[in-house]
């Protein structure tokens, strides 16, 4: 049936094979109002991207653009698993970071000085659960700018790249990518890469970059694609004007900062920026004189402030920015007088806070964070239901928090924002591979960063300080991980790349990037490129320098701590474990929960069953041994040998039968009461009578024969 389209346009599509299965881009079948939409279908995936450009630009100094990650329960054929509210709300976290996943190759591709509000949005409206469709709503946004008529330099796509049997593999299923020692995300552009993002498990530096080969090569017929439906749409080209300083006023600035800054602007960062405010005053003073119009100098200050001191402002901060660049590419000299390759000053602490189970305080030059773990039984695990998780549980959490007051600025404190919910998760990412089993710690983990101070590169120190804080509160980590991050700068074909990156280098640079690891490999990487993609090749230079980087910040990390603690703290709940057999949960918890809500009512401790047989305890020590006795009790499997306190349950003629486990009962027989002759058991045993027998045999029909003889009573 053809499907009526009110804007009189044809519906277009295009289609090819990628990686075993068909993708379709098609235009012109659902909505017609947006400035353009695209549905992208991938096996049984489907994704609309849409994107609205507003129609004039907005004053402000920066892009405003949004892009955001809608998921549709009913996508996955799921309704909404909380009790109370089943429309989809705030997005969840992994929604945002879908989101910020797409928007960071896509914003350096806008020209500088492009104001138009840009509003992308990508839903999923069918998911194939055989695969995460982030991918598919990456490419969604690169082919709805594409044919929006904005001066993006598009298009840009990219892959989900794990490792299944030593090789490369892409659109992993859920069993592969658990499976997969490497969780990597690569955008790409024509053969140049915009964006690296990557969760591993301590795999070597040389994996990733041939990873990042692999998935240039692969994302090209996906930039292919997208040209095609381009060349096949009449795109009409959006009006703009583009809000650049004016080069004469960048000139006359320029010219200021050659005669003024010289070694001025190098040094402590704290002075270093005193003395930049200085200048930019010394020099709107200056120029105010010799610019304002007016008839004395007030009239000429009053006039500059009013009319040109934002634009020379402006043209300041750039002309700064240019010194740190020339500094670096021409002098091999830092703003704060390091070499490339040196870290910052680094000074650190452990259990600094009295009543948490653990804390540290990292310091790396001017950016600090404080860490602080709290441990809990595993019921206090996050409960995770999203589009593509069923009843998920995350027992590692760990949340950043960096209010305005870390940067000298006043501001509003309010839920987190999507930096925020990012860099959290790149250091949960960090320690993820590190962490002890359920088996082996039975405890959910809360790990909070309190950024003290801010000064470039703070998802790694929240990486650092929470490793120091989990050793404290004495999570036995497989390995200990450190963090540093990285930037670049190009000069032509030269790179000249920055270990230990700060705030004053990653405005100028070309590029950010940030690894974590452990001495045997890498656990996380995030890379964002400022210019239009940068070859593999110059990346690969980053990350092998990056490694010494991350070694002398673990050497400093372990100088202030070595090991994880022997012992929790004594604040820490207490949580015992023990496994029993999956086919025995029914009797620990009993007909409608009876039995467990008596356990737990009358010891006073916390328990938890998994589906595994892994059961956990927690609560005081008496609490605790009074549960796990009772909960043994109830599942012990009899043991020919063994001698039981037991209840005479019935009596007949010819024995007893007598219960020595909760639901299991044994015969014993008249001629096993006693050494003597017994004419009559009820000479010898009344029921309910508590009695000392021996399990002497268990029959292959499962039952079990008792003696009382030979056992003292």
């Amino acid at each position: 049936m053809e499907i009526i389209n009110p804007s009189g346009k044809q519906t277009l599509s295009v289609s090819m094979e990628l990686l075993g299965r068909k993708l379709t881009l098609e235009v012109n079948r659902v909505g017609f109002r947006s400035t353009s939409s695209v549905l992208v279908t991938y096996g049984d995936t489907v994704v609309l991207g849409s994107v609205v450009v507003g129609k004039k630009p907005v004053v402000q100094d920066f892009f405003p653009l949004s892009v955001d990650y809608e998921e549709k329960f009913y996508a996955a054929g799921k309704i909404n698993g909380s009790k109370f509210i089943k429309r989809e709300g705030k997005p969840a976290d992994e929604a945002i970071l879908v989101g910020r996943l797409i928007d960071r190759p896509i914003r350096p591709l806008f020209p500088k000085g492009y104001r138009q509000e840009v509003q992308v949005v990508t839903t999923v409206l069918s998911m194939d659960p055989s695969f995460r469709p982030d991918v598919v709503a990456m490419l969604a946004a690169s082919t709805a700018l594409m044919l929006s008529g904005t001066p993006f330099d598009g298009p840009i796509a990219g892959l989900r790249i794990g490792r299944i049997n030593g090789e490369f593999k892409a659109f992993l299923s859920p069993e592969e990518r658990e499976k997969s020692t490497l969780d990597l995300v690569v955008a790409c552009k024509d053969g140049k890469v915009m964006m690296v993002e990557a969760g591993a498990d301590e795999v070597p530096e040389a994996m990733i970059v041939e990873a990042m080969h692999w998935a240039v090569k692969n994302v090209q017929p996906m930039l292919d694609l997208q040209r095609e439906l381009a060349s096949k749409c009449e795109i009409r080209e959006q009006e703009y004007e583009l809000i650049l300083p004016d080069e004469d006023v960048q000139k006359v600035v320029d010219a200021w900062a050659g005669e003024h800054f010289g070694d001025k602007i190098r040094g402590n960062v704290i002075e270093r920026q005193e003395t930049i405010e200085a200048l930019k005053a010394e020099m709107h003073a200056e120029l105010a004189l010799k610019l304002g119009e007016g008839e004395n100098d007030e009239e000429k200050i009053e006039d500059y402030n009013e009319r040109l001191l934002p634009e020379y402002d402006q043209a300041f901060d750039l002309a700064v920015h240019h010194e740190v660049r020339r500094g670096i590419i021409e002098d091999g000299v830092r703003p704060d007088g390091r070499k490339l390759d040196e870290v910052r000053p680094l000074s650190s602490q452990v259990g600094i806070l009295p009543r948490t189970h653990g804390s540290s305080l990292f310091t790396r030059g001017l950016t600090q964070a404080l860490n602080v773990v709290t441990l809990a039984p595993l019921s206090f695990a996050q409960i995770v239901d999203t589009m593509e998780v069923t009843d998920g549980k995350r027992r590692y959490m760990h949340h950043y928090n960096a209010p305005s007051y870390t940067v000298g600025e006043p501001g509003r404190i309010g839920a987190p924002g999507r930096r925020e919910v990012g860099h959290g998760y790149l250091a949960e990412r960090a320690l993820l591979p590190m962490l002890p089993s359920e088996e082996d710690f039975p405890y959910a983990i809360r790990s909070v960063t309190e950024i003290m101070s801010q000064n470039g590169s703070t998802s790694m120190a929240a990486t650092c300080s929470s490793c120091m804080a989990l050793m404290d509160a004495g999570v036995p980590l497989k390995r200990p991980v450190s963090g540093v991050a990285m930037g670049l700068m190009m000069d032509g074909e030269t790179p000249y790349v920055l270990t230990d990156l700060m705030d004053a280098e990653d405005f100028a640079g070309d590029m950010d990037f940030k690894v974590t690891g452990t001495t045997e490999g890498v656990t996380a990487l995030q890379m964002d490129m400022k210019v239009h993609g940068l070859p593999v090749e110059i990346l690969e230079k980053a990350i092998e320098q990056s490694h010494a980087g991350r070694m002398h910040i673990l050497e400093h990390m372990l100088s202030v701590i070595a090991e994880p603690r022997k012992e929790i703290s004594q604040y820490a709940p207490r949580v015992e474990k023990l496994m029993i057999n999956p086919d025995k949960i029914g009797t620990v918890i009993g007909k409608g929960g009876e039995t467990i809500n008596k356990i737990t009512g009358e010891t006073g401790a916390m328990v938890d069953i998994d589906d595994s047989g892994l059961i956990t305890v927690a609560g005081a020590n008496e609490a605790i041994d009074k549960a796990v006795e009772w909960i043994k009790s109830l599942v012990e499997e009899p043991e020919v040998g063994k001698v039981y306190e037991g209840t005479v349950v019935t009596i007949k003629g010819f024995g007893a039968f007598v219960n020595i486990l909760p639901g299991v009962d044994g015969m014993l027989h008249i001629s096993q009461i006693s050494d003597k002759r017994v004419a009559n058991v009820t000479d010898v045993l009344k029921m309910g009578q508590k009695v000392k027998v021996k399990l002497t045999a268990i029959d292959d029909k499962g039952r079990l024969s008792l003696t009382m003889k030979g056992v003292e009573q």
